[in-house]
């Protein structure tokens, strides 16, 4: 989702700046936090970038020599990027480099739920869809036409694209199953020049825009990140936090999991034309322990590690961090044992799929609690502008 207003995703409890001398001393493992962050972040993009780049090199291919080979190597792929770029929605939520205006590159990159129909033709109507239409299909065209006419109106990223790869998902067992003709002269869909067209230019964005926000957290250079290491760890620690709180209990716990289990429908999910949600939970969790316990590893199996925002914590409070511990860890948990197509976790009929996520949803709600516990055993404080 794009990132609303900080005080509505926030539901903590919010103090204006205050007397320096009335917050709570950091300890003095807090620069080291901030800076291990940083490395973080900068590891975990630079992994999605090169997903994200080998989703364009399959997806061009596909183009060049459409089959049902080389289209299930473009679906590979999509699944492959998604895994390192999901550990990431944890730097989201405090104005960084991917959701703050006015470029608002979260918005362009995952921005859901879809209507399928903006985009492409559905089951209903065969000529739905700006591909079947005559607007331009270009960089420019896509991003100014992204989220026109309302939210859902997506018409970049990664869930256009999934959208592209597999078509609408109208089966039980499964997810979309969107014949690799559709990009053949004279196939099974009109207009196949213009689609193919369409899904060059959009994965070519996604990387571009990937790419942006990558070069924000690299080092030895002016900017976000070299701000960001070199303001007060106080404000550092804020951000980190935000971020945690935020994509535990309000984003993958409201929007992305209650939303679904309320209404039973597909159309809910996040990941709905590939049924990869239930990876969609798992790597958000594990993004937030990648955080936490300040170590993330790369897709090449190496390490990058140092102190944790655990670690900061347990300075404080102890008995706290050992909480946080055990609630991250059971919430990840608790996504593994998530069944499946996630459509058929939340369909109304399936009370143990429910109760399931049912599980998932209390506990990211319990582990934000525990968070927002320790924004507050740090003597943070959230700056509201009038």
């Amino acid at each position: 989702m794009r990132q609303r207003s900080l005080i509505a995703l926030v539901p903590f409890i919010v103090t204006a700046c205050g007397d320096d001398a009335a917050r709570t001393q950091l300890p003095g493992n807090a620069s080291a936090a901030v800076t291990t962050y940083a490395q973080l972040v900068r590891a975990s993009y630079e992994d999605t970038v090169a997903a994200a780049i080998d989703l364009q090199t399959a997806t061009n291919a596909f183009l060049v020599n459409p089959s049902e080979a080389s289209l299930a190597n473009a679906r590979e792929a999509w699944l492959d990027a998604r895994e390192p770029y999901l550990q990431t929605e944890v730097f989201r939520f405090y104005d960084g480099p991917i959701d703050a205006a006015p470029d608002n590159r979260e918005g362009r990159i995952n921005a859901w739920p879809m209507d399928e129909n903006y985009v492409d033709y559905v089951q209903s109507d065969a000529s739905a869809g700006i591909i079947n239409g005559d607007a331009a299909i270009d960089t420019d065209a896509l991003v100014s036409l992204n989220a026109v006419g309302g939210d859902t109106n997506v018409s970049t990223g990664f869930h256009a694209i999934e959208f592209l790869l597999w078509g609408q998902d109208h089966r039980v067992d499964g997810p979309g199953d969107r014949p690799y003709t559709d990009f053949i002269a004279g196939g099974t869909a009109s207009n196949q020049a213009r689609r193919s067209q369409y899904l060059q230019v959009v994965t070519a964005l996604l990387v571009a825009d990937l790419s942006a926000v990558h070069d924000a957290w690299s080092p030895d250079a002016a900017n976000y990140r070299a701000d960001f290491v070199a303001a007060d760890p106080a404000d550092g620690l804020r951000r980190v936090l935000t971020g945690m709180i935020t994509l535990s209990g309000f984003e993958t716990g409201g929007e992305r999991l209650q939303a679904a289990l309320d209404s039973g429908s597909q159309e809910d999910e996040h990941s709905c034309f590939s049924d990869n949600t239930h990876r969609d939970m798992i790597q958000d969790i594990q993004g937030v322990k990648n955080v936490w316990v300040g170590r993330y590893t790369r897709l090449d199996g190496s390490v990058v590690s140092g102190t944790g925002v655990r670690e900061v914590v347990a300075a404080v409070d102890a008995d706290l961090a050992a909480a946080i511990d055990a609630k991250i860890d059971a919430s990840l948990a608790l996504a593994q044992a998530l069944v499946p197509p996630f459509d058929q976790e939340i369909a109304l009929s399936n009370a143990a799929g429910r109760q399931r996520v049912q599980a998932l949803i209390v506990s990211l709600h319990e582990q934000a609690d525990l968070l927002e516990d320790a924004f507050r055993a740090l003597g943070l404080e959230l700056t509201v502008t009038e």
